[in-house]
């Protein structure tokens, strides 16, 4: 059977129990036409991009599929109904992906980083250090100016 690759949008104001259930029926479905999921990963409630039907953030949930085409269309039939899915994309691919995806690795990674205090992250002030936030006069290491040799200056001698 063919892998597939589902990731669906639910609204930001739906609660982590209403993700679930959905999760769980989209899983019921692709089960009820001879399909497995093979993973589920949540990855959470995440900012947008740009704001989709009025939401600025979602909930993100992957599914990795085994099953025929007629689940993956189901799925998307049901989801195109529900009122909580925004949006939803299906992905044909090879083989599924062993281990976390990389969303997940780059939440671990976040984690890591954020409980070391490193990064600008950690920083409370927003990582700035004494100096203008807009670099005026700040010339770091960028070195020392440098004469501009297309503009020619003419220096009038004194008498």
């Amino acid at each position: 059977m063919p892998f597939y690759e589902h990731v669906f949008l639910a609204r930001q104001d739906a609660s982590a129990q209403q993700v679930e259930e959905l999760t769980a029926q989209m899983t019921g479905i692709v089960e009820g036409l001879g399909g497995k999921v093979t993973k589920t990963e949540n990855w959470g409630v995440r900012s947008l991009t740009y704001r989709m039907n009025k939401n600025r953030k979602a909930h993100f949930v992957l599914l990795n599929i085994d099953g025929p085409s007629a689940a993956i269309s189901e799925v998307e039939r049901q989801e195109r109904i529900s009122e909580d899915v925004i949006r939803y994309l299906s992905v044909r691919v090879d083989e599924h992906e062993e281990g976390p995806s990389a969303m997940m690795r780059k939440a671990d990674r976040d984690r890591e980083r954020d409980d070391r205090g490193g990064g600008f992250r950690g920083d409370r002030d927003g990582g700035f250090r004494g100096g203008d936030r807009d670099g005026g006069g700040f010339r770091g290491d960028r070195g020392p100016r440098r004469p501009r040799e297309d503009v020619v200056v003419e220096v009038a001698e004194e008498e």
